[in-house]
């Protein structure tokens, strides 16, 4: 009871900032779970040491650098630590920061310097994944505006590995790295999100695992230069932080990754049914006690798409509660009351027109924001927002290609 009680004195004397910091701390660790739960282990840091899965990818930089990629310098042959002998940081040097999960790697194209993201896919695991990111990279459905799945540059058969391939695809960010500036850049995302998975569906195709950290952004038009690909708050050589625009200034086209779990269907079965098969996201209500009853992937679509919504912004940003009867519905128990997305486009639009400028324009404010913090962004967003409303810059951003 002693304990019990000190523990209470303690928690009534903490202040608002540290409360405010041990939210942090937890959003933090539950989002590092999530990430476990999707990826798995990472890999053990030690700077100086390639781990078992780097070692996998120095391995292959010979033939794919004769493939026509490269890989950066910590993966080639014979590497060095470029802060050996030195009295230098490994955290401060480019070679010093290795790739957080085995499967996915980072080259830069020989042709171009485009850099890319090269994952390697198990068929017998995932046999849909690469057919299903080249339906969608065939014509005509590839130069469809609404088509907002991810662009495959070439797909590759491993080495010595019947059963492996090798996707490349554009260097891409987390869909709210680096975070939203204004309401307007939000809506647009959302904008994008709805009508890409309403093309997917419209294209019999159900992603099945559409959850956060599957929607990305090839954002290398929103860096001043280029960043690098495991701490994008870096310059690619690490000689500094990289510099990036607002959204408002750059607009950015956002997509859908991973058809691990996608499935293709024929446009005569009106109502195909799959056993639930749980994704990164672990909320969906279908799946909680019915594990041997299938059901229909596409209402299972629409909760995924409206709990990022629901998780990510609702719950931890201001002045989002306009969305709540949307995201509401998309989220309910029961799949079949939940909206098509055909419908949860049209809801959004009038949503969406309704908003004005002034709110458009207004910045996005996380929950856990603290008052120094408020102090300087609100003061350079108005800067910002002044100049947009004299150049009259839209207050939503349309991306054009």
């Amino acid at each position: 009871m002693k304990a019990l009680f000190l523990s209470k004195g303690e928690n009534a004397t903490k202040t608002k900032a540290e409360l405010k910091a041990e939210e942090v701390a937890e959003n933090q660790r539950c989002r590092a779970r999530k990430e476990l739960e999707l990826f798995g282990q990472e890999s053990d840091y030690q700077p100086g040491v390639l781990s078992e899965n780097e070692i996998w990818w120095c391995q292959q930089y010979l033939w794919l650098r004769n493939q026509g990629y490269l890989l950066r310098s910590r993966y080639a042959p014979h590497w060095t630590p470029s802060w050996e002998g030195t009295e230098r940081n490994p955290s401060t040097c480019e070679d010093g920061h290795f790739i957080r999960f085995g499967h996915i790697m980072d080259a830069t194209r020989v042709s171009d310097g485009l850099y890319v993201s090269l994952k390697t896919v198990k068929k017998s695991r995932h046999p849909h994944e690469v057919e299903i990111g080249q339906y969608f990279m065939s014509e005509p459905l590839v130069s469809h505006p609404k088509n907002h799945c991810v662009t495959f540059l070439e797909v590759l058969s491993l080495p010595n590995d019947e059963d492996g391939q090798l996707i490349v695809m554009p260097l891409l960010l987390p869909f709210a790295r680096p975070p939203f500036d204004t309401f307007g850049e939000v809506m647009e995302c959302f904008r994008q999100l709805f009508e890409g998975l309403l093309f997917m569906h419209d294209n019999h195709v159900a992603h099945r695992d559409c959850m956060w950290m599957n929607i990305m952004m090839d954002a290398k038009d929103l860096y001043a230069e280029p960043y690098h690909p495991v701490d994008p708050q870096m310059k690619r050589d690490f000689s500094g932080r990289v510099k990036h625009y607002t959204r408002t200034q750059r607009p950015q086209k956002y997509c859908f990754i991973d058809f691990g779990l996608s499935r293709r269907y024929d446009p005569r079965e009106g109502n195909p049914l799959e056993y639930p098969i749980f994704g990164g996201d672990k909320s969906v209500p279908e799946f909680q006690h019915n594990a041997n009853i299938p059901v229909n992937p596409f209402p299972t679509d629409v909760y995924y798409l409206g709990n990022v919504i629901r998780e990510e912004f609702i719950d931890t940003k201001i002045g989002f509660d306009f969305l709540k009867p949307l995201v509401d519905d998309m989220c309910q128990n029961d799949p079949n009351a939940r909206p098509r997305m055909n419908v949860v486009v049209e809801r959004f639009e009038l949503i969406r027109t309704q908003l004005s400028s002034w709110k458009l324009r207004s910045r996005v404010i996380a929950r856990d924001e603290d008052i120094f913090e408020t102090l300087y962004r609100t003061a350079t967003h108005w800067r910002r927002r002044t100049g947009f409303i004299v150049k009259r810059v839209p207050a939503v951003p349309h991306f054009q290609k």
